[in-house]
């Protein structure tokens, strides 16, 4: 593997997503191999290499390596980089199933897992397509779940540091397991519950995607205590404002930039905080047309439309762009006080204006 420049005076992010991609390749190809002489389907790993080839930021993985650096890693980037793989290949488990519960047909621009293998359903067998997709797309997410393990115990951390990091890895999943079951489960609750939105919000976005990587990475470095929760301070407005801008482009973004139609949300009833501002502030027939229009499956841009017009009456838009504002301005004031090189504030600052910036 092409060494990975982390070295002062700058941290190469761009190079991230390609080292990674590598290891994820060289082990699915490997994967592969092996169902190929045992005589077990291919289609497993091909399909999970399908999915990761479509796309994606790596954030997770970037935010591991620059966790490591922050907490002043040296030496053979090899097994950073091998669990930053682990991360994505979690990460894949996680979508392959959340789309299966968000009913998504597309993600990246490509029909998702449950989509593709149900297109691919032989016909004769008396079984219902549908049901196929989903019960193959449930089994590939289950063997990427095992993988992101093989991953992390293959990549060769001293055994004190991989039992230290294997607790925060733990943490992760319960965190963004129970955040998705409280995402599954808000519409059962009032449409204007903003603290139940922002609830969701921190346990399915913020501690998964950015605080966990970045103490993932620093434990694998061996750093202290402090830093950790010097890093939390910096992660969770971040979090909070990556999510808060993922709810926007779910409603007003571009679908040729964002890959996922702008109708999916909306159609679910997913209750994010721009809806909860929504309905708090309607007015009586606005919330009368929210109620209607907001999980309706069959509902159409014209419907869409009608719904942006009362986030915007309202000034929920507004406001959610604000709170993305001072979320930013959080995480940046946090950022000064972590104790770490220049090059990793520098790779961090980057990455909080990547999350927040974002077209897609």
């Amino acid at each position: 593997m092409t060494a990975l420049s982390l070295s002062a005076p700058s941290i190469d992010l761009a190079s991230v997503p390609t080292h990674v991609d590598g290891v994820l390749r060289e082990f699915l190809d490997s994967k592969t191999r092996i169902a190929q002489e045992t005589r077990m389907p291919t289609d497993l790993p091909g399909t999970l290499q399908g999915f990761l080839d479509a796309g994606g930021k790596r954030l997770r993985p970037m935010l591991c390596v620059i966790g490591w650096h922050t907490g002043g890693g040296q030496g053979d980037l090899a097994p950073i980089v091998r669990t930053a793989a682990a991360l994505e290949m979690f990460h894949a488990f996680c979508l392959i199933h959340d789309d299966i519960m968000d009913r998504t047909p597309t993600r990246r621009g490509q029909p998702t897992v449950h989509h593709a293998l149900a297109a691919r359903h032989p016909g004769r067998l008396g079984l219902d397509a549908a049901w196929w997709g989903i019960s193959g797309a449930i089994l590939a997410g289950d063997m990427a779940l095992a993988w992101s393990d093989e991953l992390l115990h293959g990549a060769g951390h001293p055994p004190a540091r991989l039992t230290a990091a294997r607790r925060v890895l733990e943490a992760m999943r319960e965190e963004v397991i129970y955040g998705q079951y409280l995402d599954l489960t808000a519409p059962l609750g009032p449409m204007d519950d903003v603290a139940a939105a922002l609830r969701v919000i921190r346990y399915k976005t913020a501690k998964y995607t950015i605080e966990r990587p970045l103490h993932t990475g620093a434990i694998l470095a061996g750093a202290e205590p402090a830093l950790h929760e010097a890093l939390t301070a910096f992660a969770l407005p971040l979090g909070e404002a990556f999510q808060l801008r993922d709810d926007l482009l779910g409603i007003y973004g571009n679908p040729n930039q964002t890959g996922k139609p702008v109708l999916d949300d909306l159609r679910e009833g997913k209750h994010t905080v721009l809806l909860a501002l929504a309905a708090q502030r309607a007015t009586s027939v606005q919330r009368r047309h929210l109620y209607q229009l907001v999980g309706d499956p069959d509902l159409a841009e014209d419907g869409a439309a009608h719904i942006r017009d009362v986030l915007d009456a309202t000034g929920a838009r507004a406001t959610v762009e604000n709170m993305i504002n001072n979320c930013y301005g959080q995480a940046l004031t946090a950022l000064r006080n972590i104790p770490c090189p220049p090059a990793a504030a520098d790779a961090l600052r980057q990455v909080a204006a990547l999350a927040t910036e974002r077209a897609s």
